[in-house]
């Protein structure tokens, strides 16, 4: 990460990949604007946008905020370029779909200074209609407990953040993590959360009231791929040929970590596969995962999925079907 040293670093430097999102990147930009704390940059990454998204940026004119359009190369090309010129003594990686609650920063700042050790410090996040706006109402809260600690194991086996709206980063770990790797186009984030979590703990944000509201649009890339297997294999072998993950665990304990991701990851591809009219193929991957990693909740989630034709639509829970 380059620094400018004519003027002071702030604190914190947001970072916002934005690819044909003009509907959307306004409120993500003015949910910067209004964080009741102030001292922060806006790094804006337009990656060749085709339908006005940097103009909607630019229509915001802030010293703090910085407009860089680069042709299009993918999200995690987008995110390494706006981290080699922050300049922020903290990281948040915000996409630009999604708006920021007014005291966001303020409250991940306190915790993260509250474990000097910590690599990062997460909270709640809100789930939201595609076209909302702030203020409405949510789809579904995630308010906690949430996580503290090496969070290293439980990583291994599944993504336990939405995405980078709600986690900050100490400037010192993003450094050592080094750039996203610009060839994965699913589970991106997941592999670079591990790399981060083998550095150190994290810290969770006290209260239920969510940092982040997250857009849950139709065309988003878990939506488009979390169904299909090929889509996790490259973050999978990414994340399992990790020099510093066999160093820290050993070649058989990163197999037996594997496994158990393996079968998390055939649980979410079956639901999916659930979600989008496949019931067949879903019922074969959901039976597959808990074969592989029985659990009593999981079980009683199997019988469910198979009763899905008996049951109203209001109880098929995690398996009710995308809108059309």
């Amino acid at each position: 990460m380059l620094r400018d040293l004519a003027t002071p670093a702030p604190a914190v430097s947001i970072l916002m990949p934005a690819y044909d999102v003009a509907r959307y990147v306004g409120a993500a930009v003015d949910s910067v604007l209004a964080q009741s704390f102030s001292d922060w940059e806006l790094l804006v990454v337009d990656d060749g946008s085709r339908d006005g998204t940097a103009e909607v940026v630019a229509a915001r004119p802030d010293p703090r905020i910085r407009l860089i359009r680069q042709e299009n190369a993918g999200v995690s090309t987008a995110r390494s370029r706006a981290m080699a010129e922050a300049r922020g003594e903290s990281v948040l990686f915000l996409d630009a779909d999604d708006w920021l609650a007014p005291d966001a920063l303020e409250r991940l700042l306190a915790a993260l200074e509250t474990v000097p050790a910590a690599v990062a410090a997460h909270g709640g996040y809100a789930v939201m209609a595609e076209e909302a706006k702030p203020g409405d109402l949510p789809l579904r809260l995630k308010s906690g407990p949430f996580l503290a600690g090496d969070l290293l194991d439980r990583l291994l086996v599944q993504n336990l953040f939405v995405n980078g709206g709600h986690l900050l980063i100490r400037r010192e770990a993003i450094r050592l993590a080094g750039p996203f790797l610009s060839h994965l186009r699913y589970g991106e984030d997941w592999e670079y959360w591990i790399r981060l979590a083998l550095q150190g703990p994290f810290v969770a944000v006290e209260g239920p009231e969510p940092l982040l509201f997250v857009r849950e649009r139709q065309g988003s890339a878990y939506r488009r791929m979390a169904h299909d297997p090929a889509a996790f294999a490259p973050a999978m072998a990414a994340i399992y040929s990790n020099p510093a993950l066999i160093e820290r665990l050993g070649q058989a304990g990163v197999e037996r970590v594997r496994r158990r991701a393996e079968a998390e990851n055939a649980w979410i591809m079956g639901r999916e596969l659930i979600r989008h009219g496949d019931r067949a193929g879903g019922l074969e991957r959901l039976r597959a995962s808990v074969a592989a990693a029985p659990s009593p909740k999981r079980a009683l989630l199997l019988a469910a999925a198979h009763a899905l034709p008996l049951l109203p639509r209001p109880l098929h829970g995690p398996f009710v079907a995308y809108p059309g």
